[in-house]
């Protein structure tokens, strides 16, 4: 007797064990799973990467110098990055312009610096109201600043083609034009985290 009931428990057993293979969980339609795809994913399905072959076409150009950014500048590569966009440019141009106020003030807004000036230089671009680039109050806003940088970088033919340190100083007309070089990785970077954040 106690074989047939230990028969008649595994059959039912064996049953109840197909019937789940074969049909599927029997609460797989009824309660929700906490498990799901993380938020991050989710997050980066949204935002579409940038294409890291268009911030660098021709490669950088000797050494590279890298700086530790501090909050301000986090906030003035924003800044920059922000501006780009609403000129209606591209990633490229974003990174000419961080590699340029990289250059030109390390990405802080400076003011008048006196006996430490360069002329009457100010902001991110180390722009010159004497240049006619803008007003202080106008060249010390990073948006502003940006958007007169852009502005020029537009009437140079050719700028996404060229390197950074070529563009950079066909706008700036630095004394020192190979400068912008050093600054490219740092700047694609940067767009490179920032673009879309």
């Amino acid at each position: 007797m106690n074989t047939i009931i230990r028969k008649s428990v595994l059959g039912i057993a064996g049953l109840a064990f197909a019937g789940g293979v074969f049909a599927g969980p029997a609460t797989a339609h009824t309660t929700p799973t906490t498990e799901s795809t993380p938020t991050a994913v989710a997050v980066q399905a949204d935002k579409p990467g940038v294409d890291k072959a268009k911030l660098i076409p021709h490669g950088v150009q000797g050494a590279q110098s890298r700086i530790d950014l501090d909050a301000e500048q986090t906030a003035n590569v924003k800044a920059i990055i922000a501006a780009t966009k609403k000129a209606g440019m591209d990633e490229r141009a974003a990174v000419i312009s961080i590699g340029t106020a990289l250059q030109e003030s390390k990405l802080e807004n400076l003011g008048h610096l006196g006996d430490r000036n360069d002329h009457d230089s100010q902001g991110l671009f180390q722009q010159r109201p004497t240049s006619g680039w803008g007003t202080p109050e106008q060249i010390t806003d990073p948006e502003y600043s940006t958007l007169a940088f852009l502005k020029g970088l537009k009437q140079v033919d050719g700028w996404q083609d060229m390197p950074l340190t070529q563009a950079a100083q066909t706008v700036q007309v630095s004394a020192y034009p190979d400068a912008y070089a050093q600054w490219e990785q740092q700047a694609a970077d940067l767009v490179t985290e920032h673009w879309n954040s």
